[in-house]
């Protein structure tokens, strides 16, 4: 076969023209013998028709029946080959008339067609048979099992069965009506087969055939408890253009939260962007960029992108500009480079580029990094959202949105603190007239985001671990990417000004089983005392300086709902900006000259719902707001 493989297309062919040279002959003589019951003809009086046979060989090259590659031969070239021989037997029946041959009855004609038929597909089917079994034992083929017995099980099982990558032992289903029955070949097994299918074929990996999302998180709580890896094949297509399945993925967390999916309303994903200039602060963050793909896609006017980090405003730009090109889409990009901590530039780039609707996403949001660097946490976060939304207050700018955090909701944390008086610029700022509309939108931890944990653990997962956990009853919110930029979005619509939106997080989630959940479907074992044998450790840190065992979106006593069910609007107290401005004018004063105790003083008087005792009581020591000079003394 590794022969066969070195020929060109050009050779491939002509060797398939030569079989078909011998098969066609072979067909007829065995036509005649059969009609006939006996062996012995004067075979020189029947030239003509076996010299037919071998002059429509060009009439199979004319239908495209050599172009067709064996391996992945289909209804055309049967089709192709029907009509070749169909036409075949036409002109051989011609030539008998013509030619006054009595001995070639039209009985033996019918014969012909049929064993013309069969030998053909008989030889092209060998050679592909052949061809798929060289290929499968050229490779060491992982064994898997297969999670489903409908449909798409079975589709995919055969796939593989006939690719490179995997080799199916079994079809896995908890539906008891299937059970004992033959899938694509597969007997179907109950999940608890699983440790048998481990101990006998050495399965390590279970691959779920596509489901729906309700049907998915169903499979995954069946096989999670079992020693194997879960993986999921997104779509049948992908397995069939990757030639047998290597298009698959591991389990996410988005697969585990059992959120329902709600598709967005399309007036409230479009009001606040479509036709506008759109600006994005913050744009190569992780939020950052997702809005801006999602924006891109909604048809702006006009898409600003800034950015402080020259590397991630260049790799944003350049994938915004390929999907512009991809999908045709005309919307001008302009990339900023620059932070919002520059007054001039924020106002300069909101008038020149007449920007109606600013997505405010720039902000420092690892809680540890903030509280050892306090000071430029407070400047970026409080002072650089003052800067851009007075800059927007300036530069007639329709609609300002900034995005908050669950973490400013009677925060422990600076960064929490900084957030939340972020919130309290705008909210102040309202009450100016001739203000934009003002809105903020919060809400609590993004699957992918480099302030996740999730990333955290799997990179830990993939080191061997230890896979570390602050306290054993701490628990998070978590939403998809995709879902919390839908929703910011949509809230956006929807804002009067002074609003103050929370989406739907769903339950919050006990971070302990989140990572037990994680490493179990990776393929790995929990080291604990009960399984001291395990493959994967779990320890616990205890919580950093700033950290909340658990969050909460709401800081007063209840929320509104409003038109869109997971979006909610919150009506929270304020201070007046003349009051709000005099402090904020202290707490600049104070971070020029680093003097941590009027930054302290000033957080804790102010921040509504915080609690920063432990933050703030060693904060000149461990935090980086004091001069080198000092420092090195």
């Amino acid at each position: 076969m590794a022969a066969i493989e070195r020929l060109s297309s050009r050779q491939k062919q002509f060797a398939a023209a030569a079989i078909d040279s011998l098969v066609l002959p072979a067909a007829l003589w065995f036509a005649l013998v059969l009609r006939h019951g006996q062996w012995q003809f004067d075979w020189w009086q029947f030239w003509p028709a076996f010299a037919v046979t071998l002059g429509c060989v060009p009439l199979f090259a004319r239908l495209g029946l050599y172009r067709h590659v064996i391996r992945h031969m289909g209804r055309q070239a049967v089709a192709a080959m029907c009509v070749g021989i169909t036409v075949t037997t036409g002109a051989l029946a011609a030539v008998a008339y013509l030619a006054e041959l009595a001995d070639v009855p039209r009985s033996a004609l019918a014969i012909f067609w049929l064993l013309a038929f069969f030998y053909m597909l008989v030889t092209r089917f060998s050679v592909r048979a052949y061809a798929e079994a060289v290929a499968r034992s050229a490779v060491a083929r992982k064994p898997v099992a297969i999670y489903g017995a409908g449909a798409a099980g079975a589709y995919l099982t055969y796939q593989l069965e006939h690719g490179r990558d995997y080799r199916p032992v079994a079809i896995l289903d908890d539906n008891e009506d299937l059970r004992g029955s033959v899938v694509a070949g597969l007997k179907v097994l109950p999940p608890t087969a699983l440790p048998a299918l481990v101990e006998e074929h050495a399965v390590d990996e279970v691959l779920v055939a596509p489901l729906s999302a309700a049907e998915r998180r169903h499979a995954i709580e069946q096989l999670e408890s079992h020693p194997v890896r879960v993986r999921l094949v997104p779509e049948i297509d992908a397995v069939v253009a990757t030639a047998g399945g290597a298009e698959v993925r591991d389990v996410n967390v988005g697969d585990l939260l059992g959120r329902d999916e709600i598709a967005p309303l399309p007036h409230l994903l479009r009001g606040s962007v479509a036709g506008r200039a759109v600006l994005v602060t913050g744009a190569g963050g992780s939020i950052g960029t997702e809005l801006c793909r999602r924006i891109l896609s909604l048809q702006p006017r006009l898409l600003v992108l800034l950015d402080q980090s020259e590397f991630a405003l260049f790799k944003v730009e350049r994938e915004l500009r390929h999907q512009r090109d991809r999908d045709g889409l005309g919307t001008p990009l302009a990339a900023v480079l620059g932070s919002v901590l520059d007054a001039r530039l924020m106002e300069r780039t909101m008038r020149g580029y007449e920007v109606e609707t600013v997505y405010h996403a720039a902000a420092y949001k690892h809680v540890g990094v903030v509280e050892n660097n306090v000071i430029q946490g407070i400047k970026n976060n409080t002072f650089g959202t003052l800067c851009a939304a007075q800059a927007a207050f300036a530069a007639g700018v329709a609609n300002f949105i900034l995005i908050s955090t669950d973490k400013a909701v009677r925060t422990r944390s600076v960064m929490g603190a900084s957030k939340r008086l972020a919130e309290m610029v705008l909210l102040a700022l309202q009450d100016r007239d001739g203000a934009p509309c003002f809105s903020i939108v919060r809400f609590g931890n993004v699957l992918v985001s480099s302030g996740s944990v999730v990333p955290l653990f799997l990179e830990q997962i993939e080191k061997g671990g230890p896979v570390t956990v602050t306290h054993p009853e701490a628990t998070r919110y978590f939403m998809t990417i995709s879902e919390a930029v839908e929703l910011v979005l949509q809230a956006a619509s929807l804002a009067k000004g002074g609003d103050v939106f929370l989406l739907d997080m769903g339950e919050p989630v006990n971070i302990l089983e989140l990572a037990k959940r994680i490493i179990r479907l990776r393929g790995y074992k929990v080291r604990d005392n009960a399984t001291p044998r395990g493959d994967i450790e779990i320890r616990f840190t205890g919580l950093s300086t700033g950290e909340k065992l658990n969050e909460e979106l709401l800081l007063g006593d209840a929320a509104l709902g409003t038109t869109h069910r997971k979006i909610m609007r919150a009506a929270e107290p304020h201070l007046p900006w003349a009051e709000l401005d005099a402090g904020l004018a202290k707490l600049e004063r104070a971070c020029d000259t680093y003097d941590t105790a009027a930054i302290k003083g000033f957080i804790e008087g102010l921040v509504d719902g915080a609690d920063l005792a432990d933050t703030l009581r060693d904060l000149p020591a461990r935090s980086n707001v004091l001069p080198l000079a000092r420092r090195e003394g």
